[in-house]
Protein backbone atom coordinates (compact mmCIF):
# COMPACT_ATOMS: atom_id res chain seq x y z
CA UNK A 1 0.00 0.00 0.00
CA UNK A 2 2.82 2.40 0.86
CA UNK A 3 4.46 1.71 -2.49
CA UNK A 4 1.21 2.50 -4.31
CA UNK A 5 0.85 5.79 -2.41
CA UNK A 6 4.40 6.91 -3.17
CA UNK A 7 4.04 6.12 -6.87
CA UNK A 8 0.75 8.05 -6.88
CA UNK A 9 2.42 11.16 -5.44
CA UNK A 10 5.34 10.69 -7.84
CA UNK A 11 3.02 10.75 -10.83
CA UNK A 12 1.24 13.82 -9.49
CA UNK A 13 4.52 15.68 -9.01
CA UNK A 14 5.76 14.89 -12.52
CA UNK A 15 2.44 15.92 -14.02
CA UNK A 16 2.33 19.13 -12.00
CA UNK A 17 5.78 20.22 -13.17
CA UNK A 18 5.28 19.50 -16.89
CA UNK A 19 9.08 19.71 -17.01
CA UNK A 20 10.53 16.99 -19.27
CA UNK A 21 14.20 17.92 -18.89
CA UNK A 22 16.40 16.79 -16.03
CA UNK A 23 16.96 19.13 -13.11
CA UNK A 24 20.29 19.67 -11.38
CA UNK A 25 20.95 21.40 -8.09
CA UNK A 26 24.55 22.00 -9.20
CA UNK A 27 23.47 23.67 -12.44
CA UNK A 28 26.35 26.14 -12.03
CA UNK A 29 28.77 23.33 -12.94
CA UNK A 30 26.73 22.12 -15.93
CA UNK A 31 25.87 25.30 -17.81
CA UNK A 32 26.49 23.78 -21.24
CA UNK A 33 23.64 21.34 -20.61
CA UNK A 34 21.26 24.30 -20.44
CA UNK A 35 22.97 26.71 -22.84
CA UNK A 36 25.14 25.71 -25.86
CA UNK A 37 26.60 29.23 -25.93
CA UNK A 38 28.65 28.28 -22.84
CA UNK A 39 30.93 25.89 -24.78
CA UNK A 40 34.58 26.93 -24.48
CA UNK A 41 34.04 29.26 -21.52
CA UNK A 42 36.37 27.26 -19.27
CA UNK A 43 39.25 28.37 -21.53
CA UNK A 44 40.71 24.86 -21.20
CA UNK A 45 39.52 21.37 -22.20
CA UNK A 46 37.23 20.16 -19.39
CA UNK A 47 35.61 16.80 -18.72
CA UNK A 48 32.79 16.52 -16.17
CA UNK A 49 30.91 13.65 -14.60
CA UNK A 50 27.59 14.26 -12.87
CA UNK A 51 25.20 11.83 -11.17
CA UNK A 52 21.88 12.54 -9.47
CA UNK A 53 19.53 10.29 -7.49
CA UNK A 54 16.23 12.04 -6.82
CA UNK A 55 13.80 11.17 -4.02
CA UNK A 56 15.87 8.46 -2.36
CA UNK A 57 13.73 5.60 -1.12
CA UNK A 58 11.06 5.80 -3.83
CA UNK A 59 11.27 2.92 -6.28
CA UNK A 60 11.35 4.17 -9.87
CA UNK A 61 12.24 7.78 -8.91
CA UNK A 62 14.36 9.80 -11.40
CA UNK A 63 18.06 9.01 -11.76
CA UNK A 64 20.55 10.73 -14.07
CA UNK A 65 24.17 10.10 -15.04
CA UNK A 66 26.11 12.11 -17.61
CA UNK A 67 29.55 12.70 -19.09
CA UNK A 68 30.27 16.04 -20.75
CA UNK A 69 33.25 17.63 -22.49
CA UNK A 70 33.95 21.10 -23.86
CA UNK A 71 36.98 23.06 -25.00
CA UNK A 72 37.97 26.28 -26.79
CA UNK A 73 39.58 26.40 -30.23
CA UNK A 74 41.22 28.97 -32.51
CA UNK A 75 42.50 31.31 -29.81
CA UNK A 76 39.27 31.16 -27.78
CA UNK A 77 37.12 32.23 -30.76
CA UNK A 78 35.29 28.89 -30.98
CA UNK A 79 33.96 26.48 -28.39
CA UNK A 80 32.94 22.87 -29.00
CA UNK A 81 31.40 20.31 -26.69
CA UNK A 82 29.61 17.00 -26.39
CA UNK A 83 27.48 15.25 -23.79
CA UNK A 84 26.16 11.73 -23.32
CA UNK A 85 23.59 11.09 -20.60
CA UNK A 86 21.22 8.48 -19.21
CA UNK A 87 17.99 9.34 -17.42
CA UNK A 88 15.53 6.87 -15.91
CA UNK A 89 12.12 7.23 -14.29
CA UNK A 90 9.86 4.27 -13.64
CA UNK A 91 9.89 1.89 -16.61
CA UNK A 92 11.28 4.54 -18.96
CA UNK A 93 14.95 4.97 -19.86
CA UNK A 94 16.28 7.84 -21.98
CA UNK A 95 19.73 8.08 -23.57
CA UNK A 96 20.82 11.42 -25.05
CA UNK A 97 23.83 12.36 -27.19
CA UNK A 98 24.51 16.06 -27.86
CA UNK A 99 27.05 18.00 -29.92
CA UNK A 100 27.60 21.74 -29.35
CA UNK A 101 29.28 24.54 -31.30
CA UNK A 102 29.71 28.13 -30.08
CA UNK A 103 31.22 31.16 -31.79
CA UNK A 104 32.83 33.40 -29.18
CA UNK A 105 33.22 37.19 -29.41
CA UNK A 106 35.13 39.43 -27.01
CA UNK A 107 32.71 42.03 -25.61
CA UNK A 108 34.05 44.41 -22.97
CA UNK A 109 35.77 42.45 -20.20
CA UNK A 110 34.04 39.21 -21.11
CA UNK A 111 33.08 36.93 -23.99
CA UNK A 112 29.76 36.47 -25.78
CA UNK A 113 29.07 32.93 -26.98
CA UNK A 114 26.55 32.24 -29.75
CA UNK A 115 25.83 28.53 -29.59
CA UNK A 116 23.93 25.87 -31.49
CA UNK A 117 23.24 22.30 -30.44
CA UNK A 118 22.19 19.09 -32.12
CA UNK A 119 20.94 16.07 -30.20
CA UNK A 120 19.46 12.63 -30.62
CA UNK A 121 17.57 10.67 -28.00
CA UNK A 122 16.70 7.03 -27.55
CA UNK A 123 13.52 6.75 -25.48
CA UNK A 124 12.79 3.23 -24.28
CA UNK A 125 10.18 1.67 -21.98
CA UNK A 126 10.52 -1.88 -20.69
CA UNK A 127 7.03 -3.09 -19.86
CA UNK A 128 8.43 -6.46 -18.78
CA UNK A 129 9.41 -4.69 -15.54
CA UNK A 130 5.84 -3.63 -14.80
CA UNK A 131 4.12 -5.05 -11.70
CA UNK A 132 0.38 -5.67 -11.59
CA UNK A 133 -2.27 -7.27 -9.41
CA UNK A 134 -3.30 -9.54 -12.28
CA UNK A 135 -1.52 -10.93 -15.37
CA UNK A 136 -0.60 -8.04 -17.67
CA UNK A 137 -1.40 -10.05 -20.80
CA UNK A 138 -5.10 -10.06 -19.82
CA UNK A 139 -5.30 -6.29 -20.45
CA UNK A 140 -4.75 -5.47 -24.14
CA UNK A 141 -4.32 -1.77 -23.26
CA UNK A 142 -1.00 -2.48 -21.49
CA UNK A 143 1.95 -2.97 -23.89
CA UNK A 144 4.32 -5.91 -23.49
CA UNK A 145 8.03 -6.16 -24.11
CA UNK A 146 10.30 -3.21 -24.90
CA UNK A 147 9.18 -0.23 -26.96
CA UNK A 148 11.67 2.40 -28.15
CA UNK A 149 12.05 5.42 -30.39
CA UNK A 150 14.85 7.72 -31.66
CA UNK A 151 14.14 11.45 -31.54
CA UNK A 152 16.44 14.12 -33.09
CA UNK A 153 16.36 17.78 -32.07
CA UNK A 154 18.33 21.02 -32.13
CA UNK A 155 18.59 24.20 -30.06
CA UNK A 156 20.42 27.49 -29.59
CA UNK A 157 21.66 29.80 -26.85
CA UNK A 158 23.43 33.06 -26.08
CA UNK A 159 25.86 33.20 -23.15
CA UNK A 160 27.95 36.09 -21.84
CA UNK A 161 30.61 35.40 -19.25
CA UNK A 162 33.33 37.43 -17.59
CA UNK A 163 35.47 37.11 -14.49
CA UNK A 164 32.68 38.53 -12.29
CA UNK A 165 29.40 38.04 -14.13
CA UNK A 166 27.50 35.66 -16.40
CA UNK A 167 24.14 35.73 -18.15
CA UNK A 168 22.49 33.47 -20.71
CA UNK A 169 19.27 32.75 -22.58
CA UNK A 170 18.69 29.44 -24.34
CA UNK A 171 16.30 26.87 -25.74
CA UNK A 172 18.28 23.59 -26.09
CA UNK A 173 15.46 21.66 -27.83
CA UNK A 174 13.21 23.58 -30.22
CA UNK A 175 11.40 20.79 -32.07
CA UNK A 176 8.18 19.48 -30.54
CA UNK A 177 8.66 15.86 -31.55
CA UNK A 178 6.09 13.13 -31.14
CA UNK A 179 7.48 10.87 -28.41
CA UNK A 180 4.61 8.33 -28.30
CA UNK A 181 5.93 4.78 -28.25
CA UNK A 182 2.61 3.25 -29.28
CA UNK A 183 1.81 2.49 -32.93
CA UNK A 184 -1.70 3.98 -32.88
CA UNK A 185 -2.67 7.18 -34.68
CA UNK A 186 -2.75 10.59 -33.06
CA UNK A 187 -0.30 12.22 -30.66
CA UNK A 188 -0.65 11.64 -26.94
CA UNK A 189 2.72 13.06 -25.86
CA UNK A 190 5.44 15.20 -27.41
CA UNK A 191 8.61 17.04 -26.51
CA UNK A 192 8.02 20.63 -25.46
CA UNK A 193 10.43 23.55 -25.76
CA UNK A 194 12.10 24.71 -22.54
CA UNK A 195 13.36 28.27 -22.25
CA UNK A 196 16.19 28.87 -19.76
CA UNK A 197 17.50 32.14 -18.35
CA UNK A 198 20.58 31.97 -16.14
CA UNK A 199 22.69 34.56 -14.40
CA UNK A 200 25.17 35.11 -11.61
CA UNK A 201 27.58 37.61 -10.12
CA UNK A 202 30.64 37.44 -7.88
CA UNK A 203 31.28 39.79 -4.91
CA UNK A 204 34.39 40.11 -2.74
CA UNK A 205 33.46 40.10 0.95
CA UNK A 206 37.08 40.04 2.09
CA UNK A 207 40.47 39.07 0.78
CA UNK A 208 39.66 35.36 1.11
CA UNK A 209 35.83 35.21 1.06
CA UNK A 210 33.56 35.77 -1.93
CA UNK A 211 29.78 35.70 -2.33
CA UNK A 212 28.21 34.26 -5.48
CA UNK A 213 24.42 34.41 -6.01
CA UNK A 214 23.13 32.54 -9.08
CA UNK A 215 19.78 31.91 -10.77
CA UNK A 216 18.39 29.42 -13.27
CA UNK A 217 14.87 30.24 -14.46
CA UNK A 218 12.83 27.73 -16.48
CA UNK A 219 9.78 28.36 -18.64
CA UNK A 220 7.56 25.87 -20.45
CA UNK A 221 4.40 27.05 -22.18
CA UNK A 222 1.33 25.95 -20.23
CA UNK A 223 3.33 24.84 -17.18
CA UNK A 224 3.90 26.56 -13.81
CA UNK A 225 6.95 28.83 -13.68
CA UNK A 226 9.98 27.05 -12.25
CA UNK A 227 13.45 28.06 -11.14
CA UNK A 228 16.50 27.50 -8.93
CA UNK A 229 18.14 30.15 -6.73
CA UNK A 230 21.58 29.57 -5.26
CA UNK A 231 23.90 31.50 -2.92
CA UNK A 232 27.46 30.22 -2.53
CA UNK A 233 30.29 31.41 -0.31
CA UNK A 234 33.77 30.82 -1.75
CA UNK A 235 36.71 30.51 0.64
CA UNK A 236 40.29 31.12 -0.56
CA UNK A 237 39.14 30.27 -4.11
CA UNK A 238 39.24 26.60 -3.09
CA UNK A 239 36.09 25.72 -1.15
CA UNK A 240 32.42 26.56 -1.59
CA UNK A 241 29.46 26.19 0.75
CA UNK A 242 25.97 27.40 -0.01
CA UNK A 243 22.24 26.85 -0.16
CA UNK A 244 19.79 26.49 -3.04
CA UNK A 245 16.02 26.74 -3.30
CA UNK A 246 13.87 25.22 -6.05
CA UNK A 247 10.38 26.35 -6.96
CA UNK A 248 7.75 23.79 -7.89
CA UNK A 249 6.19 21.11 -5.75
CA UNK A 250 2.42 21.39 -5.56
CA UNK A 251 -0.05 24.23 -5.24
CA UNK A 252 -1.36 22.66 -2.03
CA UNK A 253 1.85 23.17 -0.01
CA UNK A 254 2.96 26.28 -1.88
CA UNK A 255 6.44 26.34 -0.32
CA UNK A 256 8.45 25.01 -3.25
CA UNK A 257 10.01 21.72 -4.29
CA UNK A 258 13.27 21.57 -2.32
CA UNK A 259 15.87 23.28 -0.15
CA UNK A 260 19.47 22.21 -0.74
CA UNK A 261 22.94 22.30 0.75
CA UNK A 262 25.77 22.63 -1.78
CA UNK A 263 29.48 22.02 -1.17
CA UNK A 264 32.47 22.17 -3.52
CA UNK A 265 36.24 21.81 -3.34
CA UNK A 266 38.99 22.66 -5.82
CA UNK A 267 41.06 19.61 -4.93
CA UNK A 268 43.88 20.60 -7.30
CA UNK A 269 44.25 23.25 -10.01
CA UNK A 270 42.82 20.63 -12.38
CA UNK A 271 40.12 18.87 -10.34
CA UNK A 272 36.88 20.26 -8.91
CA UNK A 273 34.50 18.16 -6.81
CA UNK A 274 30.97 19.12 -5.81
CA UNK A 275 28.15 17.49 -3.87
CA UNK A 276 24.63 18.58 -2.93
CA UNK A 277 21.74 17.29 -0.86
CA UNK A 278 18.11 18.31 -1.43
CA UNK A 279 15.51 18.23 1.33
CA UNK A 280 12.07 17.78 -0.23
CA UNK A 281 9.51 20.45 0.68
CA UNK A 282 6.50 19.06 -1.19
CA UNK A 283 4.13 16.32 0.06
CA UNK A 284 6.67 13.76 -1.19
CA UNK A 285 8.87 14.56 1.84
CA UNK A 286 6.97 11.91 3.85
CA UNK A 287 7.95 9.20 1.37
CA UNK A 288 11.62 9.87 0.53
CA UNK A 289 14.96 10.69 2.15
CA UNK A 290 15.85 13.61 -0.11
CA UNK A 291 17.93 13.81 -3.29
CA UNK A 292 21.70 13.40 -3.68
CA UNK A 293 23.92 14.76 -6.46
CA UNK A 294 27.69 14.56 -7.08
CA UNK A 295 29.93 16.21 -9.67
CA UNK A 296 33.57 15.78 -10.68
CA UNK A 297 35.29 18.07 -13.21
CA UNK A 298 38.80 17.80 -14.64
CA UNK A 299 40.22 20.71 -16.67
CA UNK A 300 43.40 19.90 -18.59
CA UNK A 301 46.05 22.50 -17.82
CA UNK A 302 44.24 23.87 -14.79
CA UNK A 303 43.84 27.60 -14.43
CA UNK A 304 45.10 30.37 -16.69
CA UNK A 305 47.13 33.02 -14.88
CA UNK A 306 46.78 35.87 -17.42
CA UNK A 307 45.56 39.29 -16.36
CA UNK A 308 42.67 39.37 -18.83
CA UNK A 309 41.61 35.73 -18.85
CA UNK A 310 41.18 33.75 -15.67
CA UNK A 311 39.78 30.28 -15.99
CA UNK A 312 36.82 30.60 -13.57
CA UNK A 313 36.85 27.74 -11.11
CA UNK A 314 33.31 28.35 -9.95
CA UNK A 315 31.71 30.08 -12.99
Amino acid sequence: MRKAITLFFLSLSVAAWSQQEEQFTQFMYYKMGFNPGYAGSNEAPCISLLARNQWLGIEGAPETQLLTFNMPLFNQRVGIGATVSRHTIGLTERFTAEAVYAYRIRVGRGTLGLGVQGSVRLIRSNFNQAESTQPIETDVAIPVGIQSKYVPNFGAGIYYGSKRFFFGVSAPRLLQNNIDLADGGGILSKEVSHLYIMGGILFDLSEKVQLQPQLLLKYVKGAPFDGDANINFIFSEKFTAGVSYRLGGSKKSGIGESLSLVFGAQITDDILFGVSYDYTLSELRDYNSGSLEAMLRYCIGGRSKGEEFVNPRFF
